[in-house]
C-alpha cells in the first residue's frame, strides 16, 4: 500500500533533496536539545535532567503504540536492551556533563569521535575488515582530538575526557543497535530505552530534587522531543540521501552550535577547536565515500 502511494507522487521532492531536509531537522533538533540541556542545568542536575528526556520521549513512544499494538513490544533479547541502554545513559550522562563545563562547540566536536570508536569496536567485536578507509579514518580521528585537547601544551578539563569517554559508549551503542535492528522493529529499541533510562536517571536524581518550575517546562519538552526528533530525522535522512551526502551536512552541526554558543553564550569560536574537528572530518568522509563506492559491486 505504501509502496502504491509513493509510486503516485511523481511530482514530489527529490530523494535526495527530502534526504537533506530532514538532516537539516536533525541539525536543528541537536542544538535545540544542547540549548536545553544547557538551560535546564542552570536549575537541576545532570541525572534529573536525564530523567526528564526518558519520560518525555516514553510519552512519544506511548502515543505511537495503538498504531502498532502492545504486542508489538515484545522481545526475547531483554538483556541485549539492557546492555545497550546502561551503554547509552552513560554516553547521555557524559554528554549533559561535558555541557555543563564546555563550550558546546567542543562537545559536538569530541562527539565526532563516535564513528572512529564504533570502526573499532566493529572490528574487535563483530570482526569486520580493518580497511584502508577505516585505517585512515582511525589515524585522522586520533590526530583531530590531538588537536582539540593539546596534551602537554593546554589544560585538559576532565570534562573533555568524560566526553571523550561518552563518545566510546555511544560508539558501544551504535554496535548493539546494529545487533538488535535485525531482529527488533524500531519502536521496540525507543520503548526500551526509554523504560530502562527513566530509573536510570530517577533514583540518582532524588537526593537532589528540584522542582520544575513553569519556565523549565520548555525546555524539558526540548530535551525529549528533540532528543527523539534527532535521531528520526537522522534515520530518515540516511535513508533517502546517499551517506556521502548526509554526512558532510552531519559536520554542518559544529559551526551551528558554535554560532549558537557565541550568540547565546559568549563562547568564543576556538579555531584550534574547528581545525580538529576538521581532520576528524576528512577521515570519516574517506572512509565513508569509501564503503559507498564499494556497497554497489558488492550487491
Amino acid at each position: 500500500m505504501t509502496e502504491g502511494v509513493s509510486a503516485q507522487r511523481p511530482a514530489g521532492l527529490p530523494a535526495t533533496l527530502r534526504g537533506v531536509l530532514w538532516m537539516v531537522g536533525a541539525l536543528l533538533s541537536f542544538s535545540t536539545m544542547a540549548v536545553s540541556v544547557r538551560e535546564l542545568l542552570d536549575t537541576m542536575g545532570t541525572f534529573e535532567v536525564l530523567f526528564f528526556r526518558s519520560l518525555v520521549s516514553l510519552a512519544m513512544v506511548l502515543a505511537l503504540v495503538p498504531r502498532y499494538g502492545f504486542g508489538a513490544l515484545r522481545t526475547h533479547r531483554f538483556g541485549l536492551h539492557l546492555v545497550r541502554n546502561l551503554l547509552h545513559f552513560c554516553g547521555q550522562f557524559a554528554w549533559v556533563y561535558a555541557i555543563a563545563f564546555l563550550p558546546l562547540a567542543t562537545v559536538f566536536a569530541i562527539e565526532f569521535t563516535m564513528p572512529v570508536w564504533t570502526a573499532v569496536l566493529a572490528v574487535l567485536l563483530l570482526h569486520e575488515r580493518l580497511n584502508a578507509g577505516r585505517v585512515t579514518m582511525l589515524v585522522l580521528g586520533i590526530a583531530g582530538i590531538l588537536i582539540i585537547l593539546r596534551p602537554g601544551f593546554a589544560f585538559i578539563h576532565p570534562a573533555a575526557l568524560v566526553m571523550l569517554g561518552g563518545s566510546l559508549a555511544f560508539a558501544s551503542t551504535m554496535i548493539t543497535t546494529k545487533s538488535l535492528s535485525s531482529t527488533d522493529a524500531p519502536i521496540v529499541v525507543l520503548f526500551y530505552m526509554s523504560v530502562i533510562q527513566l530509573p536510570l536517571g530517577l533514583l540518582p536524581a532524588l537526593p537532589h530534587w528540584v522542582t520544575p518550575t513553569a519556565v523549565d517546562l520548555p525546555w524539558i519538552a526540548g530535551v525529549g522531543v528533540a532528543g527523539y526528533t534527532a535521531h528520526y530525522c537522522m534515520t530518515r535522512a540516511f535513508r533517502l540521501a546517499d551517506a556521502t551526502l548526509v554526512v558532510p551536512i552531519d559536520f554542518l552541526r559544529l559551526p551551528l552550535i558554535a554560532a549558537v554558543g557565541a550568540l547565546f553564550y559568549d563562547e568564543p569560536v576556538q579555531l584550534v577547536t574547528m581545525l580538529g574537528a576538521t581532520v576528524m572530518f576528512v577521515g570519516i568522509y574517506f572512509s565513508v565515500s569509501r564503503e559507498s563506492r564499494r556497497r554497489p559491486t558488492s550487491a
